[in-house]
């Protein structure tokens, strides 16, 4: 079965389950997606790590990575090889220098030590086929999900209001709200 290459191309919360996120992985070069829900928790992991924000102390999936750099551990690729029943599975392609070694995971853990150990995601075009999305009619560029305006929504804040916003938010460690704001505050500069 021929492999195809994806990215994270969004995270959003998600539109069909309320306290749960949307992880949007895109065919690299292409207009194929698949959206795949997720956990609040697997959610900021993936986001503190897309965005590069230090935490103070090691989240999980940075234990994790620490782990693979001290016993010499490569993770040579995430291989999204099943959807069944909605549920999507995942394995990490890893080795040790004297074997190759398949292990089972969670595609959102495997996705957040993904974007930690620069591994690259792969799926089967099967997968694509029965749970992915083509978007028709769009380029790469423009077909990124459109944010939606809310009360609270970013652009209306002053850059001492966004900055006071980020403060707090990073204090109370949701890194997910954390990058929306810390990308407001780039986009202006």
């Amino acid at each position: 079965m021929q492999k195809v290459e994806l990215e994270i191309v969004a995270l959003s919360p998600s539109i069909t389950q309320s306290q749960s996120y949307a992880v949007v992985l895109g065919e690299i070069n292409g207009l194929r997606r698949i959206p795949i829900v997720i956990g609040g928790y697997e959610a900021q992991a993936i986001a503190v790590a897309l965005e590069k924000i230090k935490p103070s102390r090691p989240l999980t999936h940075d234990l994790m990575r620490n782990m693979f750099d001290a016993f010499d551990l490569e993770l040579h690729e995430v291989l999204i090889n099943d959807f069944s029943e909605g549920i999507f599975y995942a394995k990490l392609i890893c080795s040790n220098h004297k074997e190759t070694i398949e292990i089972d995971s969670r595609t959102s853990d495997a996705l957040a030590l993904a974007v930690r150990l620069g591994a690259p995601i792969y799926t089967f075009e099967h997968i694509i086929d029965s749970a992915g999305i083509v978007l028709e009619g769009q380029t790469k560029e423009i077909a990124e999900p459109a944010k939606p305006k809310s009360k609270n929504d970013l652009t209306e804040k002053t850059i001492d209001e966004l900055q006071e916003m980020l403060n707090e938010v990073l204090e109370n460690e949701d890194y997910i709200k954390a990058a929306a704001i810390r990308d407001e505050i780039k986009r202006r500069k």
